[in-house]
């Protein structure tokens, strides 16, 4: 007889616990929001993941209180945005709480720049506050850098560009908590419990025995390599990047698994060809049936970095999609089931950005432009990012006291030998 899904489980365990508290109950959480939390609650200081965007104005053009009253606003239209994990009689859940906005401006002292304490800032993330914060790094020169960051818990791509353009919409109209009527955030609440149900029923469904099978099947081959001899007494991250032409004609639709081959070739370039690392990328959007919310509908999708060539990949990557609503937590539990010998630790991460799908953040008057600072911690070895707008900037970030500098540049030469010739 086949054992309970682990989402399954969870919903059990999580309507016994809420069953007598009518509306006032908390929310469950969706599978990737468990695995983020999870992660918390591992980490020594409880920091969770974090999803930062740097953007360059003009020095004295963001107005901070304007911001915070903006955040504020946003927050109030989102329930995401306003939401606090707790984990109640060892069940995960969200509680909604009050919009709050939440500016901190970070003094560039003379002699440093943007870059070096920004970092710094993001690693004292305190516990406690809103998952939608802003960073204002100060005084470096003719620009200002704001660091807009949000707790993975709450987010995805597709949230991303929602907030940019709804942060520029309530900046410009000077708007705040307050200007959201009781009534539409009732019925934002309303709909982003039934987003996160409903996402949770697609979960339950993608956990059935034939699914568990499938990941087991296609993780069996995996051969995690033991921890690379980096430098112990490295601090940060290193960082390398380059940018490409745009592929012409329908490229965009290829872009995604030509930038998989090519992360799986610097994966085994890095560790070696004996090994077959786990590679992990996140995918999914919201259910089908569920209103376009911000929040953390996606799942981390496990990839084994094999040797086979780009056709075979990109045909495997298609039967992985057909399977990737099952929960992160699921995959690693029938894979290990099976006798794979994989921890559910990545050896590698895959983040692809479609540009196209984020209006720019204008604050008054001046257009953020978007920069990116590497110098951030890592929830793998090492991180490839494929931005695709008018070009392709491809960026792979590394902790160097785990992967030595000489390999990693000789990963990120493979990598882009693989994308450029894709």
């Amino acid at each position: 007889m086949q054992s309970p899904s682990i989402t399954s489980s969870y919903l059990d365990r999580y309507r016994r616990l809420t069953s007598s508290e009518g509306s006032g109950a908390p929310l469950p959480v969706t599978g990737a929001q468990r695995r983020f939390l999870l992660a918390r609650r591992l980490d020594p200081v409880g920091r969770p993941a974090l999803v930062p965007l740097f953007f360059a104005f003009p020095a004295g053009a963001v107005d901070t209180a304007r911001l915070e009253s903006a955040a504020g606003h946003l927050a109030a239209l989102h329930p995401a945005l306003r939401v606090r994990p707790e984990v109640v009689r060892g069940v995960p859940v969200q509680r909604i709480g009050e919009p709050e906005g939440w500016v901190r401006e970070v003094p560039v002292p003379p002699g440093a720049t943007a870059a070096e304490v920004l970092p710094r800032a993001l690693a004292d993330w305190p516990a406690e506050g809103p998952p939608l914060r802003f960073l204002l790094a100060t005084g470096d020169g003719t620009e200002d850098v704001l660091a807009l960051v949000l707790d993975h818990a709450v987010c995805d791509e597709q949230s991303l560009g929602g907030i940019t353009d709804g942060l520029t919409r309530a900046y410009a109209e000077g708007l705040g908590p307050d200007d959201v009527p009781a009534t539409r955030r009732a019925e934002g609440t309303a709909a982003y419990r039934e987003a996160v149900e409903l996402q949770l029923a697609a979960e339950e469904r993608a956990s059935a025995p034939t699914a568990r099978a499938y990941w087991a099947r296609r993780l069996a081959g995996l051969r995690p390599p033991p921890p690379l001899a980096g430098r112990p007494e490295a601090t940060g991250t290193g960082s390398t990047r380059l940018r490409l032409p745009s592929p012409a004609g329908d490229g965009r639709a290829a872009a995604f698994p030509a930038a998989l081959d090519a992360c799986a070739r610097a994966a085994r370039t890095l560790y070696g060809a004996e090994h077959v690392p786990a590679l992990g990328y996140p995918w999914g959007g919201r259910p089908a049936a569920a209103a376009p919310v911000l929040g953390c509908f996606l799942n981390t999708v496990a990839h084994p970095a094999d040797a086979e060539g780009p056709e075979a990949r990109t045909a495997a990557w298609w039967d992985d999609l057909d399977h990737a609503d099952a929960p992160f937590d699921e995959v690693v539990h029938a894979a290990r089931g099976a006798g794979v010998p994989w921890s559910g630790r990545f050896d590698g991460l895959l983040t692809f950005e479609d540009l196209g799908r984020r209006p720019p953040l204008r604050l008054g008057g001046a257009t953020g432009r978007e920069t990116h600072l590497d110098d951030r911690p890592l929830q793998a070895p090492f991180a490839v990012s494929v931005s695709y707008g008018d070009d392709v900037l491809v960026r792979m970030a590394w902790r160097r006291s785990d992967v030595p500098d000489d390999r990693a540049e000789d990963a990120f030469a493979a990598l882009v030998s693989v994308l450029a010739t894709a």
